[in-house]
This record gives C-alpha cells, structure tokens and sequence, in this order.
C-alpha cells in the first residue's frame, strides 16, 4: 500500500520517545540531546499540535534485563519506572525553557515533581496548548510503555500514536539488520502487519491500536525536525492504519 503524499495535520497526539536517546548512547541523561528533542517538540506546539508524550526509560533501567541479572522482575519494573519520571522532568524542564506549558502526571503518587495521572485533566492541559508528559509507565509492573503509549493515547482520545524509534527509520519487510534484501513500507494496515508477522511495537501495544482503530506512526528520531515533522502529521517513517 502507497501513502498519500500529503500531510495529514493532527490535533491531538500521542508521541513514545525512546529512553535510550536521551542517554546519548550511555548510561544516564545528555542535556544536550534532551534540549534539541524539546525544541523540536515546542515548534510542533507552537504551530497549534496538542502533544502528549510517554518516554521509556532505558537509558536508566530496564526491567527485562535486570530480571536476566537475579533480581525480581515487579521489582525491576518498579524500579525502570522511576527511571522514566527522570527522563520526564528532564524534558519538562527544557520544554519550558523553551516557553512552553509543562505538566508531569504519573502512574505512581509522587505529589512533589508530578501530578497524578487524572485523563480528564490532562486533556484539559493540552487544550490550553501545555504539554503533558505521563511517567511512570502503566504503575503496574509486565507493562511496556509501548503499551503505556497505546492506552494513554486511548484515554485522552488522541489523533495517532507515534512511535519515535532509535537506529530504524520504520517498519521494514524483514529487518533490515539481518536481511539486506529488507525494503522499507511506507504504509500497511494492522492486519498486513499480521499476516506478514511484521514486529512494529509490542504485541499488547499493537493489538489496543488495531481493535481501536488508531493509527500507528512508526519513524526515526535521528535526523534534524525529524519529531517536528511526525507531530505536524507529516509524511515520515511508516503508517499504519486500520483500513
């Protein structure tokens, strides 16, 4: 299936940014990455996008991996979603560096960083232009915040989801890491997806957008506006649709 060629502008939308990133490639957060993410952001803002966001927070902690290591894996969830409210103040504090509204609401009650994760009052942030960046995952460990994504953009009745990926461009015939021959899709539906056993996010993740019928966005953060343009709606990565 081939993509329109025009834009199709958002409202409101949901944007998954990966945690890794904001650690620059190591271990812990680089300020500068985190500010040229926020200003990328706040120009989609400033051009009238109601933008929530969720980040992952593997640049911290991640939960799978430490369970690999011995420890509890409720444990090292908990522990990987204490990482992701880092990442989102670090994000509120550049986006409001940049002039733009900032809220934090979170799964887990931590009253003084974060609101609690109310939907009715986050939708009412963005409708006066803030942006509201929800941490702490789903508050229950087994969760990935691909899935978290999926479910916020559900509850606050988003336009799309949009998953910005590190070191992959989109979603590909095969991947493109093991298989040369693989070719880039610029749009497929849910069910495509399926019969080609495609990996786009995590299961739980893509099956709330297909029975939900809302588009998926998948597309890289490298790449200068590359987060301005998916936010505006434009033609970028891979669509993924219902229909």
């Amino acid at each position: 299936m081939t993509e329109q060629t025009v834009s199709t502008p958002y409202n409101r939308v949901l944007l998954k940014l990966s945690g890794e990133v904001f650690g620059g490639g190591t271990v812990g957060l680089d300020p500068e990455v985190v500010r040229q993410i926020a200003a990328q952001i706040a120009e989609a803002v400033r051009s009238g996008v109601q933008v929530g966001i969720v980040i992952g927070g593997g640049n911290f902690f991640r939960g799978a991996e430490l369970q690999t290591k011995g420890m509890d894996r409720a444990r090292a969830d908990y522990m990987g979603m204490l990482g992701t409210v880092m990442n989102c103040l670090a994000l509120q504090d550049f986006l409001e560096k940049e002039g733009v509204d900032t809220r934090v609401q979170t799964a887990i009650t931590m009253g003084q960083v974060a609101e609690p994760y109310i939907p009715r009052r986050a939708i009412r942030h963005m409708e006066k232009g803030r942006v509201v960046i929800f941490g702490a995952g789903a508050g229950m460990p087994f969760f990935s915040t691909d899935t978290v994504s999926a479910q916020r953009a559900l509850e606050i009745k988003c336009d799309a989801v949009l998953y910005a990926k590190n070191g992959v461009d989109g979603i590909y015939t095969a991947d493109p890491k093991l298989d040369p021959s693989a070719t880039k899709l610029d749009q497929l539906t849910y069910d495509e997806a399926l019969t080609r056993n495609l990996r786009v996010v995590d299961a739980a993740a893509f099956s709330l957008c297909m029975d939900n019928k809302l588009t998926m966005r998948v597309f890289s953060m490298d790449g200068e506006g590359n987060i301005t343009r998916a936010l505006r709606g434009e033609k970028i990565g891979t669509l993924v649709t219902a229909d």
